[in-house]
């Protein structure tokens, strides 16, 4: 199952490789050079793929949790000021995806989205520690009568060039439900109050609408 975010690159790109193929087994009467452009426009075709798969989650609903909003591995939990909305300190779970990490962004609570924004910016590698505020990212907040007001925020890396957010004010969304997909590599930072029990260590990887990051279990 792939992620229509894909749909039209797939398209494009295996139209121009078949055609890339077609020129060169015609004009080219090297055999060894004709095989070896066919394997690799096989092997980009397959890497494309992998890239906007998108794996049905069967979401374990707790408004009680918080999960991963996407696959990834933990680069960051940390005490932040939180100045775009909260205006206050947060604590701030990030999450890396590698170009091999399933790039759907999943919503990592339910209820009411209180707050969506855009903001264009820069592109520098997404671990870098002002990425959060000068990259290309967006900001959504998602508020239930449990968790409050979560925060998480897409941001584009270095090779991300176009972040998609379906996230729209007043919307009632479910948790694990399809919140966006960021394309080429990023992050995610989840912001919880500062409080909340952590559920997840520095370095360890997760799935997106599964794996609990946090949680306001009593």
């Amino acid at each position: 199952m792939f992620h229509k975010e894909g749909y039209k690159i797939m398209i494009i790109t295996a139209i121009i490789l078949i055609a890339i193929n077609i020129i060169t087994y015609n004009l080219i009467n090297i055999y060894w050079l004709k095989f070896g452009i066919l394997i690799l426009s096989l092997l980009l075709f397959i890497l494309i793929l992998q890239f906007f798969r998108n794996p049905k989650r069967n979401t374990p609903k707790n408004n009680e949790h918080i999960l991963a909003p996407v696959d990834g591995k933990v680069v960051a939990i940390e005490e932040v000021y939180e100045k775009e909305y909260f205006k206050d300190k947060r604590i701030q779970i990030s999450i890396f995806m590698s170009p091999i990490n399933v790039h759907v962004t999943r919503h990592p609570v339910g209820g009411t989205v209180t707050y969506s924004k855009y903001h264009p910016g820069k592109f520098l590698v997404a671990w870098h520690p002002k990425s959060s505020e000068e990259n290309e990212r967006t900001t959504v907040v998602v508020k239930n009568e449990v968790t409050g007001e979560i925060l998480y925020r897409q941001i584009a890396g270095a090779l991300a060039k176009r972040i998609v957010n379906y996230a729209e004010v007043d919307a009632v969304v479910e948790q694990g439900s399809d919140s966006g997909f960021i394309k080429f590599g990023s992050r995610v930072d989840v912001l919880v109050p500062v409080g909340t029990k952590i559920q997840v260590e520095l370095n360890q990887k997760v799935k997106g609408g599964i794996s609990v990051i946090a949680d306001f279990e009593r």
